[in-house]
C-alpha cells in the first residue's frame, strides 16, 4: 500500500512532469502564433456563451436539454485544451469528435424544437432509430441541402484518425510526417496547430447553435451573447474573409 503523500507511482509523476514541461512548450507556440491564440479566443467565448446559457433559470425540459448539452460542450473543450498542451494530440481529438456530434445534435434541434421531447423521451431503439449519428447527419444534409456529405466526412476523419484504432490512427502518433509513431506526448508546432485550429472551427458552431436557444428578448446573457458576437466576426474575417 502507498501511503502518505506519495500515493502516485513515481513514473506517473515523472510523466506528469513530462506534461507540464510540454505544456510550457505549447504555450510559447501559441504565443508566436496570432491564428492560434484567436482560436482559443473564440474556444473561451464558446465556453463563456455555454456557461452563461446553463444558468438560464427555465421550467421548460426541452431547453434543460439544450442546456446540458452546452454544459457537454463547455467540459470537452476544456478537457481536449488540456490534453492538446499536453501533448496529446490525438486524444485531444477524440474529444473533439464528441463535440462535432454534440454540435450537430444542437443544430438539428434548434431548426426543430419539437425533435428535442422526442430524443429525451424515446428509448434506446427509437433513440438510435431516429437519432444515431449518422441519421441526425443525414436529416441536417436534406435540411440545409447540401449533397456534398461534408459532415459524415468530417465525423469520418474524426474516427479514423482519433476515435478507432486505424492503420491511419498512428499518424497521430508521430511527431514527424514521415517519422515513427512515439509513446506517450509530445509537442510539436504542426500537430497542435491542427488540433487547435479544429477547436476554434468547432467553438463557432457551437456558439452558433447555443446562442440560437436563447430568449428572443435580448437581455438574458446578453454581454457574453455580444462578446461571442464580436469574436465571431473577427475570426470569419480572419480564417474566411471572401466568406
Amino acid at each position: 500500500m502507498i501511503e502518505g503523500k506519495n500515493v502516485i507511482p513515481s513514473n506517473l509523476v515523472s510523466l506528469h512532469d513530462g506534461e507540464e514541461q510540454l505544456r510550457e512548450k505549447a504555450l510559447d507556440i501559441v504565443a508566436a502564433d496570432q491564428r492560434l491564440q484567436l482560436h482559443l479566443v473564440i474556444v473561451e467565448a464558446a465556453m463563456d456563451l455555454a456557461d452563461t446559457f446553463r444558468q438560464f433559470d427555465t421550467s421548460d425540459e426541452d431547453l434543460k436539454v439544450a442546456q446540458v448539452l452546452g454544459m457537454r460542450t463547455f467540459s470537452a473543450f476544456g478537457a481536449s485544451l488540456k490534453l492538446a498542451l499536453s501533448g496529446y494530440h490525438q486524444n485531444c481529438a477524440l474529444i473533439l469528435r464528441d463535440v462535432l456530434e454534440t454540435v450537430f445534435l444542437l443544430s438539428l434541434f434548434v431548426g426543430d424544437r419539437t425533435l428535442i421531447e422526442r430524443w429525451r423521451l424515446a428509448d434506446k431503439k427509437a433513440r438510435m432509430k431516429a437519432f444515431s449519428p449518422v441519421k441526425v447527419r443525414e436529416a441536417l444534409d436534406a435540411r440545409d441541402g447540401f449533397t456534398s456529405k461534408r459532415r459524415a466526412e468530417m465525423y469520418e476523419l474524426f474516427s479514423e484518425l482519433a476515435g478507432h484504432p486505424t492503420m491511419k490512427s498512428a499518424w497521430m502518433m508521430r511527431p514527424q510526417k514521415d517519422g515513427n509513431a512515439v509513446i506517450g506526448p509530445f509537442m510539436e508546432a504542426t500537430a497542435l496547430e491542427a488540433v487547435i485550429s479544429e477547436m476554434g472551427r468547432l467553438a463557432v458552431q457551437v456558439g452558433e447553435q447555443i446562442n440560437a436557444f436563447f430568449p428572443n428578448d435580448g437581455a438574458p446573457g446578453l454581454p457574453s451573447r455580444l462578446a461571442f458576437a464580436q469574436h465571431k466576426r473577427v475570426w470569419l474575417s480572419t480564417f474566411y474573409p471572401a466568406a
